[in-house]
């Protein structure tokens, strides 16, 4: 299972010169899982620098993969990643998903690269 990360999507959907590292995660939905909070911040950022249309074709791409909405149990287990690795709530939230998946992470948000079970490409 695979997740990507909000910075990877949004590389990915301006064709940022790091979107070939999330062409292969992105290709399979079968092994796609979303956490919701994923589909916050991109269509949030897409919606800023474009516009509605833009940012809704976002989510309905996203959607192709195993949305994962947060859960009590899942909030408890993010809270916990949250103060153990020092992260904020967003990722601590996608880290939480990816555990309960055994999902691999692909990002470039530097947050991420020294935990177990992610590929991170610094952002260029």
């Amino acid at each position: 299972m695979n997740i990507v990360d909000s910075s990877g999507w949004l590389a990915y959907f301006a064709d940022e010169p790091n979107a070939k590292h999330f062409l292969e995660p992105l290709s399979d939905s079968d092994l796609l899982v979303v956490p919701s909070v994923t589909i916050y911040e991109v269509f949030k950022v897409v919606l800023r620098e474009s516009n509605e249309n833009e940012a809704l074709q976002a989510v309905v791409a996203m959607q192709r993969g195993r949305v994962v909405d947060l859960s009590a149990p899942l909030a408890i287990a993010a809270s916990r990643l949250s103060l153990e690795y020092q992260l904020p709530m967003a990722d601590s939230i996608i880290l939480a998903t990816a555990q309960e998946f055994n999902a691999i992470i692909w990002t470039q948000d530097s947050d991420f690269k020294k935990i177990r079970k992610v590929k991170y490409f610094p952002k260029k």
